[in-house]
């Protein structure tokens, strides 16, 4: 895992790899909560390092952590594997057929499931995966046969609205400088192509589309699904449509000014030693 100020999900995620994962390693982008505090106590083991990209940060750990067990799993802090999945994963690895394994994730919104699932490249031979050199959107290569679980990883997004507003954001101005730069993708755009050289067309030619914020809402709503959890994803939903106006408009705010935004401060910091302190 990666983790930046995830203390409010590391109990959890701790608890339910306890017992099954043969070790649990952690790179912390210098978390300013409890995040080292729990991981530490459940006996994960933590290094720290500058966050400098997703893509960035995935390869130092899959390249230069001195991982022992023979598979690797790639986890979020926010995610948790079913009883069905871990017997799954176990299943695939006994097996001997496969290099890589790809499992299915569902999407938890404001504590409720959503339709939402889509499948994702995860586990690998320990030294066998890199990841794509991009700061967003980063995505696993590993070379040879990849089996497909039927059971799901649950994505528990954000615990508040307000998290979640925070999260993404931080993400959108990621994505509206890559598009400002005009900075590579995960792959090369190719509609015909593999599943995730078409998002890459997608995400390249998204922009382009008359109606774009329409048509997606729509298919969020229709094709993933989304109405059959009522107003949670009916709001869900459009929230998602939202994201791509603002990257929309934060990338024209850069082409309007020529500058990308600054750097923001969220919080506050240490005690400046240099000036009288109060307490009331």
């Amino acid at each position: 895992m990666i983790s930046l100020n995830e203390g409010h999900n590391l109990e959890d995620v701790c608890a339910n790899l306890k017992g099954w994962a043969q070790e649990v390693w952690l790179v912390d982008s210098y978390s300013r909560d409890d995040t080292v505090d729990i991981a530490l106590r459940h006996g994960v083991r933590v290094v720290q390092r500058k966050f400098r990209g997703f893509g960035d940060q995935w390869n130092f750990a899959v390249r230069d952590l001195p991982i022992e067990a023979p598979w690797t799993m790639k986890l979020d802090p926010d995610e948790r594997l079913t009883d069905a999945l871990k017997r799954d994963i176990e299943a695939a690895i006994r097996s001997g057929d496969n290099d890589g394994i790809v499992i299915w994730r569902r999407l938890w919104f404001m504590g409720k499931p959503l339709p939402s699932r889509h499948t994702l490249l995860r586990l690998w031979k320990t030294g066998t995966c890199r990841f794509t050199d991009v700061s967003v959107n980063e995505h696993p290569i590993v070379a040879g046969r990849h089996a497909t679980l039927s059971s799901e990883l649950e994505h528990y997004d954000s615990p508040s609205l307000e998290h979640w507003f925070y999260k993404q954001n931080r993400y959108t101005t990621d994505e509206a400088v890559i598009r400002y730069r005009q900075g590579r993708l995960a792959d090369t755009p190719r509609l015909f192509g593999t599943p995730l050289q078409r998002r890459m067309w997608m995400k390249k030619n998204f922009f382009r589309l008359p109606g774009r914020y329409l048509l997606y809402f729509l298919y969020l709503l229709v094709f993933e699904g989304a109405w059959k959890a009522g107003r949670v994803g009916l709001i869900w939903a459009r929230l998602r449509t939202d994201l791509f106006r603002l990257i929309d408009y934060k990338t024209t705010e850069m082409r309007i000014t020529g500058r990308e935004p600054p750097k923001m401060m969220f919080g506050p910091g240490s005690p400046d030693a240099r000036v009288p302190q109060y307490e009331t």
